[in-house]
């Protein structure tokens, strides 16, 4: 049985009590008493174990077994079943996900991870070290791991949010490649997963919140809110990145547009000045005989006097004007 914690606490005090999870049902514990089991990945065999012993709903089981859930919480009687969805940044832009299954009950709370690279101990640990808060019950655990997952959220959006504004400044400066171009929609495809994931994160939590729950006292709902909270800044975030990727694109174009307008302000204005030139030296390089000014004898001169005048004109007005 791949436990990893298991531990029953009185009054907010553990109790060194060997927890094994033998299939056999179990009694119900005093008052102030309860479980607190940490699985990960286990078979179905050692989940039918646990549900057994727990009595717990088989669909709930069967939903706990799949990775695949999205975040969600559900009520089985007097038992309380919900999902949470974990996820961790790699290598600056890719985010990997894992789920965590909460079965919840009058003395017991046990945690199911699949896919989640973080353990529960620490925060075990930090909880042990206030009783006066697990005295409160399992329904205070529940919260304290979710605002554990949550705030695991708050490293990718600070990581995502790095990335989006240093790839806003070098479109700034120049034009997004063909690859700059392809990691921008890649990473717009990553937040649009991420949105898909907090998005039931903050309905789950708002149910938390406002409706009537088996195993949740109401007094603990002023807990479940900060969780809340922090599920809807995080979603807050992720719109603003992608609203920073969506802009980027559309910014660098404007600028890329602008660039080009100058380039061809410039070549419009060289061709000007140079077409005077070549309309002279076109019309005097006719293989006609009789051209008046060809035996002039100051035509040459004033042919350049004429070209070098109007040349000069044309570049003046355009360096005025901005083209040049």
């Amino acid at each position: 049985m791949p436990i990893i914690a298991s531990r029953r606490y009185s009054q907010g005090q553990a109790h060194e009590v060997d927890i094994v999870l033998d299939g056999v049902p179990r009694a119900p514990l005093p008052p102030q008493t309860f479980d607190w089991i940490g699985l990960c990945e286990p078979t179905v065999e050692e989940m039918e174990r646990v549900r057994r012993q727990y009595g717990l709903h088989p669909l709930a089981v069967e939903d706990a077994l799949n990775p695949r859930q999205l975040p969600k919480v559900e009520a089985y009687g007097k038992q309380l079943f919900a999902v949470a969805r974990t996820a961790s940044l790699h290598d600056g832009e890719i985010i990997s996900y894992g789920q965590t299954a909460f079965f919840l009950g009058a003395d017991f709370i046990i945690s199911v991870r699949f896919g989640s690279t973080r353990a529960h101990l620490t925060l075990r640990e930090e909880l042990e070290a206030s009783a006066e808060r697990l005295a409160e019950g399992p329904d205070y655990v529940l919260h304290a791991i979710l605002d554990f997952i949550v705030d695991g959220y708050q490293p990718i959006t600070d990581g995502l949010e790095d990335v989006a504004q240093d790839m806003e400044e070098a479109a700034i400066e120049s034009f997004p490649g063909p690859a700059t171009i392809r990691r921008i929609f890649r990473l717009r495809r990553q937040l649009r997963r991420f949105e898909r994931v907090i998005g039931p994160m903050q309905e789950m939590c708002e149910r938390l919140v406002e409706a009537d729950l088996p195993t949740i006292d109401p007094a603990a709902r002023i807990w479940f809110r900060d969780v809340l909270d922090h599920v809807r800044r995080s979603m807050t975030r992720v719109r603003g990145v992608k609203e920073t990727l969506a802009a980027i694109v559309e910014t660098a174009s404007l600028l890329e547009q602008h660039r080009q307008g100058e380039m061809t302000r410039q070549l419009a204005a060289w061709a000007a000045i140079l077409a005077v030139p070549t309309a002279i030296a076109g019309i005097y390089g006719m293989n006609f005989e009789y051209i008046p000014e060809l035996k002039w004898r100051f035509g040459y001169f004033l042919v350049w006097s004429v070209i070098l005048s109007v040349c000069g004109g044309l570049w003046y007005r355009f360096k005025r004007i901005g083209w040049l």
